[in-house]
């Protein structure tokens, strides 16, 4: 070994992987990037190779008392969903000699046709990444490490997405044993789909038929699920949420597309073993004296706004790249949602809808890794109504419909 190359200390001045094509990528895709490896001498090489990575992990403790001592049991588990190897200089048996100076590998991956978004949850994550390992005789691995985002597309432009929910619920509303009347509810939306951005006008009708005025309210929930050796932990936050006006006793209210908008909240994640993240539409009445009155309707969250009339003049997978331009941009803070607790039917939670201050947004913030991007610029859809914008002429004879 001559002293050009010599394996000396400090010889790699650094090991930086490089990604492409933008800040995030969809299933099917290809992903490019480049190993730039630059050295202050001459390095002798025994292999170069990255590599790219991906998974869900679901991990927490749960402590029970035996007698005395407290044990606690680990619930965790993995699924894989992208493992791919590339050898840059491969491992031939012999060295390799760089000389000093800047040195770049380009590598191509072909990503899986499926693939679960990214997402950091209270228990679990989904992360994607590219590690590139430099191997040198006589030395440690040196490691390089890039972590890169996935969106799973999710068409709303489906039958399942695109059908209409509706719902009703009635409660009798007892107070000391006395009967104080009963609260129904009624509600509707027009599908089941949406996009972050969009309104979704919501058709209710609320009876109070009781003695004392009740408050309707609606909010977005979205529902976190992990799944760890046959049991599941669960974490619910508010997404987004409005409040009517006050009913009094005897009165009817009827929403008439009443609008609640969509805040930036990453899309739904339904195909994971082990970690999902589900959203719902919560129509509450707030029952002075009981329980809250709760009608809920299921949301799935995509990636690929409603095609105007239903036409679908290019493919899902330019649609899906577009939409991807929303990463590109730091987010705004949004306004703070109210508490979970304000709008779920339990004994111990019956305090009012109002936004929490910051120091208590630290359980809600902890939602999906992109909780808060920016949002979808798609114009949301006119709302429902029932006068006709074009009312037929006096001057029009009427049609005989037996003729």
């Amino acid at each position: 070994m001559g002293p050009a190359a010599m394996q000396l200390p400090g010889r790699v001045q650094s090991l930086v992987v490089k990604l492409e094509d933008g800040p995030a990528h969809g299933s099917g895709e290809l992903l490019h990037g480049r190993v730039q490896l630059e050295l202050r001498g001459a390095l002798r090489v025994q292999a170069l190779e990255v590599s790219a990575h991906g998974g869900a992990t679901v991990h927490w403790l749960e402590s029970c008392s035996i007698g005395l001592n407290v044990v606690y049991r680990d619930y965790s588990a993995y699924q894989t969903f992208l493992s791919r190897h590339c050898q840059l200089i491969p491992d031939n048996g012999e060295s390799t000699v760089l000389q000093a100076g800047k040195h770049e590998f380009p590598f191509t991956f072909q990503l899986p046709e499926t693939l679960v978004t990214s997402f950091e949850g209270k228990h679990g994550s989904v992360r994607y990444w590219v590690k590139a390992k430099l191997h040198r005789p006589w030395a440690t691995v040196k490691k390089a490490k890039r972590e890169f985002t996935v969106i799973e597309p999710i068409d709303i432009n489906t039958p399942a997405l695109l059908a209409p929910q509706a719902g009703a619920k009635e409660k009798l509303a007892r107070a000391w044993y006395c009967n104080r009347g009963q609260v129904s509810v009624t509600a509707k939306i027009d599908r089941k789909g949406y996009t972050p951005g969009e309104v979704i006008p919501i058709f209710a009708e609320i009876d109070n038929c009781t003695s004392r005025a009740v408050v309707p309210k609606a909010a977005i929930i979205q529902t976190q699920t992990f799944i760890a050796r046959g049991t599941k932990k669960q974490k619910r936050s508010v997404v987004t949420s409005i409040t009517g006006d006050s009913i009094p006793a005897g009165k009817r209210e009827v929403w008439h597309g009443r609008a609640l908008k969509i805040p930036p909240v990453g899309p739904s994640i339904l195909q994971c073993r082990i970690l999902q993240v589900e959203y719902s539409l919560k129509v509450c009445v707030d029952i002075p004296g009981t329980s809250k009155l709760l009608l809920e309707l299921p949301l799935v969250i995509g990636t690929i706004p409603l095609h105007p009339f239903g036409s679908r003049t290019s493919s899902v997978s330019s649609q899906y790249s577009v939409n991807l331009d929303w990463l590109n941009t730091i987010p705004e803070q949004p306004e703070a949602p109210p508490e979970y607790s304000a709008v779920v039917s339990s004994p111990q939670a019956e305090q009012s809808l109002a936004p929490p201050c910051r120091s208590e947004l630290g359980d809600i913030l902890e939602g999906p890794f992109f909780a808060y991007i920016q949002e979808f610029r798609f114009r949301p859809p006119p709302l429902y109504s029932e006068v006709d914008p074009n009312p037929p002429s006096d001057s029009i004879r009427p049609r005989c419909m037996t003729c």
